[in-house]
């Protein structure tokens, strides 16, 4: 028997093991609107994600790792919350992912601090995260509102002629309110005289504007700017059109305005000559690398990418980048590191510029365009698409740290 066990023994030790070992899987996750006015943008997402992860894996992690990413829906601040601190505690997420609203993103990023685990925020775009609510685990993959607010300035500036008074109208909460303190302040450094003949602060998902609207009209505006998103950018047109509001003033809406979602969902209703601009444009800019993602995504959804679907597809790819860099998910200050000034090719990049992380402030950098509602049926159920694009480069609108001084006094850490 002695001899048979060491026999055996010894073949055990000579012939090949056949086991195989499986590979990691790091978790993701995610929260998304799913429902009610801003559920395309979470259903857009999920599928920017997959499509995403597609790449991601056809490349490779280190050690044959694979991401997967759980989705909730957020519905609301506390709830996010609960679900936050579960994905870390019971799911054992190596990040945190997404968000639509600006309200969800700052309450859950206080979570990502307290536990140290890193928070790429995909959509919300208060500048509060990445200034004077920021903490080194989060990172954001999409533009914020100063960026746009800045070239919205430069855009009045040098695009818009002859007017002098402006209105707001923005939801009640740091996205609407940033937009507003943020484009006033670009005005003021700009040297733009104007005067403010009106303020509006409906809820989110408010359903009628009406009132809103006749005082807008009283207050007679030369420009009019909204700080809308999603839903209640579509219901604040279609219900401002009958009473000529587009007629008698300039609409300006260039953080969300020009989203693709607005243009399906108004189809032949949507007012030509609104200045509008977006996160991602499908037809813009017309480069090799936008109109693969754009087809990729209707290949697979058979719809069109709202902008939302662009930064969750962006934030797979920076976190697929950092795991490359370190080699593994496990050490997060080492992932923060390798977020740190990243460069990462959006769709949105025109010819010539990489989009990259702020090393300070941990805010993508992009360009921005803004356009003007124009006839085009290529994007059906579109009617119309932006045109005569005004481009303005990355540098002129981010990073500002006079701007995150300026806030942080107003607002206080």
């Amino acid at each position: 028997m002695k001899r048979l066990l060491s026999f055996l023994l010894i073949v055990a030790i000579l012939v090949p093991c056949s086991v195989s070992y499986a590979s990691e899987t790091i978790k993701i996750g995610a929260l998304y609107t799913m429902t009610g006015r801003g559920g395309q943008y979470g259903k857009d997402s999920e599928a920017a994600i997959k499509i995403a992860l597609d790449e991601v894996h056809k490349k490779g992690l280190p050690g044959g790792a694979k991401l997967e990413v759980i989705i909730t829906d957020d519905k609301n601040p506390q709830y996010a919350v609960s679900v936050a601190k579960r994905y870390i505690t019971d799911e054992k997420c190596k990040f945190l992912f997404g968000i639509i609203s600006s309200a969800i993103g700052l309450a859950v990023t206080e979570v990502s601090k307290e536990h140290k685990v890193i928070f790429i925020g995909t959509d919300h775009a208060a500048t509060d995260l990445t200034a004077n609510k920021f903490q080194k685990y989060y990172f954001r993959s999409s533009n914020n509102t100063f960026q746009s607010m800045m070239a919205g300035a430069m855009y009045l500036k040098d695009e818009l002629k002859g007017w002098k008074k402006i209105a707001y109208i923005g939801p009640d909460y740091a996205y609407g309110r940033d937009q507003w303190m943020e484009l006033k302040w670009a005005l003021d450094k700009l040297g733009v005289q104007y005067e403010v003949v009106g303020e509006y602060w409906p809820k989110l998902y408010e359903p009628d504007y009406t009132s809103y609207i006749t005082a807008i009209m009283k207050a007679a505006p030369d420009v009019l700017v909204n700080g809308m998103w999603g839903g209640d950018t579509v219901a604040f047109i279609k219900q401002a059109k009958p009473y000529g509001l587009f007629n008698k003033m300039k609409y300006f809406h260039v953080d969300a305005g020009g989203n693709y979602e607005v243009f399906a969902a108004l189809g032949a209703d949507m007012p030509e000559g609104l200045i509008l601009s977006a996160r991602h444009h499908n037809n813009w800019p017309d480069t090799p690398e936008n109109r693969e993602y754009v087809q990729k995504f209707y290949k697979a959804t058979g719809r069109y990418p709202t902008y939302a679907a662009q930064g969750a597809y962006v934030g797979i790819h920076m976190i697929a980048e950092a795991i490359r860099k370190v080699g593994n998910a496990n050490d997060p200050d080492a992932l923060v590191k390798a977020l740190e000034g990243m460069k990462i090719k959006c769709p949105e990049d025109p010819p010539g510029f990489t989009s990259y992380i702020d090393p300070q402030t941990h805010q993508i950098v992009q360009v921005q365009a803004i356009g003007t509602t124009v006839k085009n049926d290529k994007f059906p159920p579109a009617k119309y698409m932006l045109g005569n694009f005004k481009v303005y480069p990355a540098e002129k609108l981010w990073p500002n740290f006079e701007y995150i001084e300026y806030i942080t006094k107003v607002k206080g850490k």
